[in-house]
């Protein structure tokens, strides 16, 4: 009588396997989603510098940043897909205050810019793997 080995793995090999899938899953996929999340942070200084420019823009035909001596900001709120943002004026429109607040992935983050240019983040999400910085924006959290 032959005997015919049979072909294919063991229980074994295939439980090793996937043993070191799952660790190189455990690895990459919060990699991953950190990788994304610093990604989306960016918006908020961009957008927030643009804001700038558009308040500088709107105090050159005014000469206040808001709309009637109120505490209105002269120019739009843009619409961001990872943060919302607001403008407050103070000092009968001779100061202003933008704030980007991070919704969604970036809930938890916010940022702020003055018209004196100081940037600063305000707040940062839970677990961020950065500190709060109120001379600067970090985006790399």
């Amino acid at each position: 009588m032959k005997r015919t080995h049979s072909r294919g793995f063991t229980l074994i090999e295939l439980m090793v396997t996937l043993v070191v899938l799952s660790i190189l899953a455990a690895i990459a996929i919060p990699a991953y989603a950190h990788y994304v999340l610093r990604g989306k942070l960016t918006e908020a200084p961009n957008t927030l510098s643009s804001m700038r420019i558009s308040m500088e823009q709107y105090y050159q035909d005014n000469k206040s940043y808001a709309v009637a001596g109120g505490s209105t900001c002269g120019a739009a709120n843009p619409t961001g897909s990872n943060f919302t943002y607001s403008c407050t004026t103070s000092n009968s429109g001779a100061n202003y205050l933008l704030t980007a607040t991070g919704t969604g992935q970036a809930s938890g983050y916010s940022y702020t810019l003055t018209d004196a240019n100081v940037e600063a983040t305000t707040t940062v999400g839970a677990g961020a793997r950065c500190a709060i910085s109120g001379s600067t924006w970090n985006t790399n959290c």
